[in-house]
């Protein structure tokens, strides 16, 4: 069984066969799971404050309950 990962911009999930891997010189590895979450990385965005990702929703759901 194909395991599902996680978007490391937007924190979507990515069906098995699609999204791209990003290997850092590090050895750390980046998933994208579309062209859009991965040119927003590059250009230095932080997903907290782009309005279209999870982490920028779960964020706002934090402060409005808290």
């Amino acid at each position: 069984m194909p395991t599902s990962f996680k978007c490391s911009f937007c924190d979507g999930r990515i069906a098995p066969g699609t999204g791209t891997m990003f290997v850092r010189r590090d050895g750390s590895i980046l998933y994208f799971c579309s062209s859009k979450c991965e040119r927003n990385f590059k250009l230095g965005r932080k997903p907290e404050k782009v309005r279209w990702t999870r982490k920028f929703l779960r964020k706002k759901d934090a402060t409005v309950k808290g």
